[in-house]
């Protein structure tokens, strides 16, 4: 049996070892039109930011062997045709028609095909020295060249997608004086939500990045032949610019075979990753999934999706029947020393797919308060108001995120209620976890709005409130916290520490919107309990607490 694979990258390799480790008498051969097979763009970023050494170190197995074409040729039977593009297919005959890079053109016969032509990067058009991208290695490698030949000092980076804010940190260091622009209003737009994503913005400025939303390039001035400014409302000096770039399935050529494209503009395949023809496969950034959530039919570009598509196919193609299910969209980075990570839908999507959602924001420690290198990560969850399902999250911070997004994304893809997420039998121990673990205290959280025993007004809405003559923010810290710390700057700020409160419930108005106000929240829900069995009916929480006071 002949197996074709259009494409070195995650899937391609994937299906190809898959198969071959099932069925090593078949024949499986790959068309790669780059010269540079099995490299992570993920570790670009690192590469440049001196993490990684060289390009070589982004394609090496855990032992230390770099996966070119002689690894798979030696180690599992796999031939490897690099700088040759497969320019038809032909569907009745089974065949794919290959062009190499001295013009030479040939033809591969195949019982079954598999098609891991990855995302084609629409690059802008900007012909300036000095304005680069960051898609593949050839992109960092100038990256590298021009900070080694010109020494700038100044950098912008248009757009703040993972890439782009990974950048930021690998440009800072390097030495450069570096400003993110983003056209949004808030950065990580595809992300985070806003009152998660100013959070990060404050890590950045933390670290010197100069952070710029709502505005958008219009202009990129030179001086001398290189980039010397960007314009955005105002100019911005730049010795180097790393613009986004926008990543778009590339289906030219199943399309021109004539198979099926989906609604998202990627290729449609079945659970089973066939596409509309049986004999032809398709996998990876170049095919749409299903999102496991909203049921619709989305395009999630993805390292760990192709990997998984990679896995599912070798097996169907050598006489399984495996199946994949769809996606809920997991993301992670690191960013400087932030964790920014989401699960599932956020508010936002949430809202614009129908849902009608709790959320809850829960900051809290990621071990016991007095174990050493116990840090707060800023938890916030969004539930299904109708069926109590959690079907998002989002967490940023400085503690152990991973394993929390990693918990609440199974949570998410198994269907689990708040209620059940709250009794999770989770490991316990100072070092790791507080004995109640953040994704507990989040659950609990959207358990106490759902059952009416906790009202709350996000930092947005206090905003608004601030100024008014009906309205008083009280702060519940002890005193020493109060003049110390961060605090809400207004005329109608009262501080009565929690533990005076139930003594001084005499000297607080009942006419008044209360706002109760701590570091974290936990308190604000004791006051907050106290006020309303007192009857004080108009009481409201700071959700979140200061954490999120930004």
């Amino acid at each position: 049996m002949d197996v074709v694979v259009i494409g070195a990258g995650a899937t391609g390799l994937k299906a190809a070892s898959r198969a071959k480790r099932r069925n090593p008498d078949i024949n499986v051969t790959v068309v790669e039109a780059g010269k540079f097979i099995s490299v992570s763009r993920c570790g670009l970023p690192y590469y440049i930011g001196g993490f990684i050494n060289e390009v070589n170190d982004l394609r090496k197995t855990t032992y230390g062997a770099i996966r070119d074409e002689r690894f798979f040729k030696e180690l599992r039977d796999i031939d490897i045709l690099t700088l040759t593009r497969a320019i038809e297919i032909d569907r009745s005959k089974k065949v794919v028609k290959i062009e190499k890079s001295d013009g030479f053109e040939d033809e591969l016969n195949y019982d079954y095909l598999v098609i891991s032509t990855g995302a084609k990067p629409i690059k802008p058009k900007i012909d300036t020295e000095g304005v680069f991208t960051l898609y593949d290695p050839e992109d960092a490698e100038k990256i590298l060249d021009y900070w080694e030949e010109y020494e700038p000092d100044k950098a912008v980076v248009i757009g703040s997608g993972l890439v782009e804010l990974e950048t930021c940190e690998a440009l800072t260091n390097l030495g450069l004086e570096v400003t993110l622009i983003e056209s949004a209003n808030h950065i990580a737009p595809a992300i985070l939500d806003e009152e998660m994503a100013r959070l990060l913005e404050i890590h950045l400025k933390e670290k010197g990045v100069n952070v710029v939303t709502s505005a958008t390039v219009s202009k990129i001035s030179t001086k001398n032949g290189r980039v010397s400014s960007v314009f955005a409302g105002k100019e911005f000096p730049a010795d180097i610019v790393i613009t986004s770039v926008e990543v778009k399935p590339n289906v030219e050529l199943a399309k021109k075979a004539g198979l099926k494209i989906g609604e998202t503009g990627a290729i449609f395949v079945n659970e089973y990753l066939q596409t509309s023809d049986e004999s032809i496969y398709a996998g990876g950034d170049c095919v749409e999934n299903v999102n496991l959530i909203t049921g619709k039919r989305v395009y999630t570009p993805l390292g760990d999706i192709a990997n998984k598509h990679g896995r599912v196919i070798g097996d169907n193609i050598t006489g399984g029947k495996e199946k994949f299910p769809g996606v809920i969209g997991s993301v992670i980075a690191k960013v400087f020393d932030f964790t920014i990570a989401k699960t599932g839908l956020s508010e936002k999507e949430a809202r614009e797919n129908g849902f009608d959602v709790i959320t809850a924001l829960a900051p809290s420690p990621d071990r016991e308060p007095y174990y050493p290198r116990m840090n707060n990560i800023r938890l916030k969850i969004v539930v299904d108001k109708k069926t109590n399902k959690i079907i998002g999250a989002q967490a940023v911070g400085l503690g152990v995120i991973d394993k929390r997004i990693d918990v609440l994304a199974t949570a998410i893809q198994a269907g689990l209620t708040i209620d059940t997420i709250a009794n999770l039998d989770l490991a316990y121990a100072p070092p790791y976890s507080a004995s109640l673990d953040n994704v507990i205290v989040a659950a609990n959280v959207a358990r106490n709005k759902r059952d009416g025993l906790f009202e709350t007004v996000k930092s947005s809405e206090l905003k608004e409130m601030i100024d008014r003559d009906d309205v008083l923010i009280l702060d519940v810290r002890n005193k020493d916290e109060f003049e110390k710390g961060l605090k809400i700057e207004a005329k109608n700020v009262v501080n009565i520490p929690l533990i005076e409160l139930r003594k001084k419930l005499n000297e607080l108005p009942k006419d008044k919107t209360i706002v109760v106000v701590c570091p974290l929240g936990a308190r604000s829900y004791e006051a907050y309990r106290i006020l309303k069995g007192n009857g004080f009916k108009k009481v409201k929480a700071l959700e979140g607490g200061l954490a999120f006071w930004v």
